[in-house]
């Protein structure tokens, strides 16, 4: 099989590339949501003109509807390796983080440990705190200050038979750099806790295969991994069964209802099969053989994250000779695990200067906290100024990092 990722075939993939305003932008801030792909937006519009009905019915429209909301989840359990029951569509992954802090604030006791990160997007940190209100005592699992990585070794320190949740990312919006899941997922399970994994910024890098990590709780937001704006939310069978029902008390023994407790998106859910279609739109088109869905998810994201390591290694070594910026965490591609290409900068000038600076060279970033504050505050950065970050994914192409890096030359 072809590994290097065809980034022509790729980006035709993407509208947005094709769009005559867009055409001499180049996208930084993929980690706030990523383009589009055609296979979703087609699916959507599809819905939306052909089964804008109530679902589940028996005329022909809503049961179109109905099949195309249910192959969606269908498919993209089989592609991130769970049974399709244990996934649930909602609103945003905050809100669904939200609904999940309540049915724990209603399964957990007075005492009861949760522990909780300084490296996490607010949204999986904040619900949890305030279980405190509840009785619940928080441990919060620092980063290190000077690389803002969370290290195994705290972790041990805070563990004990009195921990019943473990909360932390998969990997940083702003540190870049994936935490061992599957190492962390085992040191908790080995205390009888489990575990609530953020993989908002990890999943537009490559769809998890959660079997393998073993995560209880899986979370990641669609619009990031090139879908519509719905938070997905896995929850595997044994802790669905025993957390307490956030639904109406008749949809409670229906696992896929039972945290979200309002109405789904039929649209949107529909639309979500479409970035499995895009996932196997890549798979074949790099000459792929028989393999089940979470093989092609494997096969896929190795060469999405080839792809970008290739084009990240020059942004870091750009970065890393200048002295006007200070880069968040690892400054290389090195270590144990990977790093994604969301790269935080701590600058002298004002990061909100310097991102509209860089959008007067056709480069589109972002500045501030990015709800992550904590993060930044522990790593010795003002929260309020924020900091300067430049996020991309596998369809950004080495042109518009040069791109980039030249917007960069003239505006640090």
């Amino acid at each position: 099989m072809t590994t290097d990722l065809d980034i022509d075939f790729v980006r035709g993939q993407f509208p947005a590339f094709e769009e005559p305003s867009l055409a001499s932008q180049a996208f930084f801030e993929n980690a706030g949501g990523s383009y589009t792909c055609r296979q979703v937006i087609d699916r959507l519009h599809r819905f939306y003109t052909q089964r804008k009905v109530q679902p589940y019915a028996p005329y022909a429209a809503s049961r179109a509807g109905g099949e195309e909301m249910d192959e969606a989840r269908l498919r993209l359990a089989a592609m991130m390796n769970v049974e399709t029951d244990e996934l649930s569509f909602g609103p945003s992954t905050s809100q669904n983080t939200y609904v999940l802090a309540q049915a724990f604030a209603e399964t957990l006791s007075p005492g009861d440990v949760v522990i909780v990160t300084d490296q996490d997007h607010e949204a999986n940190s904040g619900a949890w705190r305030r279980l405190a209100r509840r009785g619940m005592e928080i441990r919060e699992w620092y980063v290190d200050a000077e690389s803002g990585q969370l290290e195994t070794d705290r972790l041990a320190d805070l563990l004990d038979e009195r921990v019943k949740l473990v909360c932390f990312p998969h990997c940083s919006n702003i540190v870049g750099q994936e935490n061992p899941v599957a190492r962390i997922v085992a040191m908790a399970h080995d205390v009888g806790a489990v575990t609530c994994v953020d993989g908002v910024s990890m999943a537009p890098h490559g769809f998890p295969d959660i079997d393998a990590l073993g995560a209880d709780i899986y979370l990641f937001s669609s619009y990031k991994t090139y879908g519509p704006h719905q938070g997905i939310m896995v929850v595997r069978r044994d802790l669905a069964d025993r957390l307490a029902n956030q639904a109406h008390f008749f949809n409670a023994d229906a696992r896929t209802k039972r945290f979200t407790p309002a109405g789904p998106d039929h649209a949107q859910i529909a639309a979500a099969a479409g970035m499995v279609d895009y996932v196997d739109a890549l798979y074949a088109h790099h000459d792929g053989g028989d393999a089940g869905p979470a093989q092609r998810a494997r096969v896929v994201t190795a060469m999405q994250r080839a792809h970008e390591d290739r084009t990240l290694a020059p942004l870091l070594d750009f970065l890393g000779s200048r002295n006007d910026a200070r880069i968040l965490g690892r400054g290389d591609l090195g270590g144990e695990i990977g790093r994604v290409p969301t790269v935080a900068l701590h600058t002298a000038r004002p990061a909100t200067a310097i991102a509209e600076a860089l959008a007067g060279h056709g480069v589109m970033a972002g500045a501030g906290d990015f709800y992550a504050v904590r993060t930044i505050g522990a790593m010795g950065c003002d929260a309020e100024a924020g900091v300067l970050r430049l996020s991309f994914v596998h369809y950004t192409s080495d042109a518009e990092v040069h791109q980039l890096m030249d917007g960069l030359d003239a505006c640090l």
